[in-house]
């Protein structure tokens, strides 16, 4: 967008936004934000952010392209923090009350575009209530069959609940034994502390890497980086964590996943040690998140594969049908990705400062303990146990504790800043 549109957008915005009224009704939503994305090149996605749950149509308009959106018992404040970075295929947009006591939004497009499913989402992950509006530009649905549930169904979908390498790691999720015996946790209210669980990599009959030089096993590296990791977290008294092992017990890869879900934590930190066979002199620490490739066709394989009524934290599944179930898996998968990749560039910040870190060390992969839907999650390799110097190091409790106070800085920074990232 040229700059003579670009300013040309914000000024129609804000102009229109001084004729909406201001209602002091009790009962009306208020709209926080609005988001828009292509989600996969061929869509708009329009994500309106609301106080309150409200009542809503959505539908497209032609000659000019328009898609608009008519909220009902809404109103909206600070309308030029909307919008900031439009994308490519929007041209203006307009903001004005709607009689009685609604507002109507208008994005005016480049290309024609039908909508192609709309449903409000209940908080979770620290948003409130969500309006998502998925368009297809019509030159492109033209070309191909979409398939798609009816408008109804989904629109009418209001989910309940208020609360809401393939390497040596990878292993399957069907391996099942020695689930973890977790006692049962109330889930406190969101307003509580974050909880985090940090989840030593490995233990039990299963080592992991073993050292070249000092035959150094990584289920042991892995637990004393996050019992050190715990502590200072406990200390700052700003978090509560949990340990998906506190001993030498395995537990599968779908255990530790699903821990973190059931008692609904707000970032999940695997921690391992890398190993190369093949370059001794290879060193220095990485971090993954799940890969798009990765998790591709997720969404069907996993209401699959587990009870539909607890994929998704607060949602009950198990009554929609499979293509509603992917939707939601997918927006609530794609959401939480981006909250990992959040807090991976923060932590890559924090630890390229005090020690050796690898080129491009954000890094993607398949890692099963990465697919869980609803909670933030990472994977962080702390060092090759190959190389001589990093194993060395990963064997004192001093280079340990740099690792753990660096990545407190980045959690702290992840808690502090999310709220501001525009997850498009």
């Amino acid at each position: 967008m040229n700059t003579f549109l670009r300013k040309s957008f914000f000024f129609a915005l804000c102009l229109s936004w001084l004729t909406v009224f201001s209602s002091t009704e009790a009962n009306c939503a208020q709209i926080n934000n609005i988001r828009l994305g292509t989600p996969n090149g061929s869509q708009a996605r329009i994500v309106v952010d609301l106080s309150h749950q409200t009542e809503y149509n959505a539908f497209a308009l032609e000659n000019p392209a328009r898609l608009v959106i008519d909220l009902k018992k809404t109103q909206a404040k600070n309308a030029e923090k909307f919008l900031k970075n439009p994308p490519n295929y929007l041209k203006n947009a307009r903001i004005a009350p709607k009689s009685p006591d609604g507002v109507r939004i208008v994005l005016e497009l480049n290309k024609a575009a039908k909508v192609k499913k709309s449903f409000m989402l209940s908080p979770q992950s620290g948003f409130e209530w969500r309006l998502v509006i998925d368009a297809v530009f019509q030159d492109l649905a033209d070309a191909v069959s979409i398939k798609t549930a009816a408008a109804d169904d989904i629109g009418n979908l209001i989910l309940q609940n208020s609360g809401f390498s393939g390497g040596k790691d990878d292993k399957s999720d069907d391996d099942k034994e020695n689930k973890p015996s977790f006692p049962a946790v109330q889930t406190p209210p969101s307003a509580q502390k974050p909880l985090i669980v940090l989840d030593a990599g490995h233990g039990g009959r299963d080592p992991g890497a073993i050292g070249k030089y000092y035959k150094t096993k990584e289920k042991d590296i892995t637990l004393a980086i996050v019992k050190q990791l715990r502590n200072l977290l406990v200390k700052t008294g700003r978090f509560r964590v949990r340990l998906t092992r506190e001993s030498d017990v395995a537990i599968s890869l779908w255990g530790r996943r699903k821990f973190a879900h059931d008692i609904k934590a707000d970032l999940f930190i695997s921690i391992h040690a890398d190993s190369s066979a093949k370059n001794s002199q290879a060193r220095g620490l990485s971090i993954y998140t799940l890969s798009e490739k990765a998790s591709d066709k997720e969404a069907e394989k996993l209401a699959e594969r587990e009870n539909k009524a607890d994929i998704i934290a607060g949602l009950d599944l198990s009554a929609e049908t499979q293509e509603v179930t992917d939707i939601l898996i997918d927006l609530a998968r794609r959401e939480t990705n981006n909250h990992s990749s959040f807090f991976a560039e923060r932590f890559v910040k924090e630890l390229s400062q005090e020690v050796k870190v690898l080129p491009n060390a954000h890094r993607f992969a398949g890692f099963a303990v990465l697919k869980s839907p609803d909670v933030p999650s990472v994977l962080i390799e702390t060092g090759y146990l190959s190389n001589r110097e990093e194993e060395r190091l990963l064997r004192q409790e001093s280079y340990r504790e740099k690792l753990a106070k660096a990545t407190l800085r980045a959690i702290n920074k992840y808690f502090n800043e999310k709220h501001k990232a525009n997850f498009n």
